[in-house]
C-alpha cells in the first residue's frame, strides 16, 4: 500500500494557546493516532525537534492508506486540522529504488 507523510506547523494562534490548551488538543490528537492504528491503518506521529532538542520544528506523520483520497479523508479528521490549528500538506512518499517498507 502506499505510504503518505503529512507535515504541519502549529499556527500563530496556536502558540498563543496555554500549554493547558495545547496539551489538551494534542491528546486529542494522541487519541486520534490510537483509533486509526486500532482500525487497521499503519500510523506514525511525532514532532520534530532542533539540534538542542528544543520542539517547534512542526509535525511529521506517516500514514499508509489505498490511494490520496483515502489518505486526506483519514488525515482531515486529525482534531489539529479540525480546530484549524495546524499549516498541513499531504504527499505521497515513493521510495528512490522504488522498494515498498513492510510495517
Amino acid at each position: 500500500m502506499p505510504i503518505f507523510i503529512k507535515t504541519e506547523k502549529f499556527k500563530d494562534k496556536t502558540l498563543e494557546l496555554s500549554k493547558i490548551e495545547r496539551k489538551k488538543f494534542l491528546f486529542m490528537h494522541k487519541e486520534w493516532v490510537k483509533d486509526i492504528t486500532n482500525s487497521g491503518h499503519y500510523i506514525r506521529s511525532g514532532y520534530l525537534i532542533n539540534e538542542k532538542k528544543m520542539p517547534g520544528g512542526g509535525g511529521l506523520l506517516i500514514l499508509e492508506a489505498k490511494d490520496y483520497l483515502e489518505a486526506k479523508k483519514i488525515i482531515e479528521n486529525d482534531p489539529m486540522i479540525q480546530h484549524n490549528l495546524v499549516i498541513w500538506d499531504l504527499q505521497e512518499w515513493i521510495s528512490i529504488d522504488g522498494s515498498k517498507p513492510e510495517f
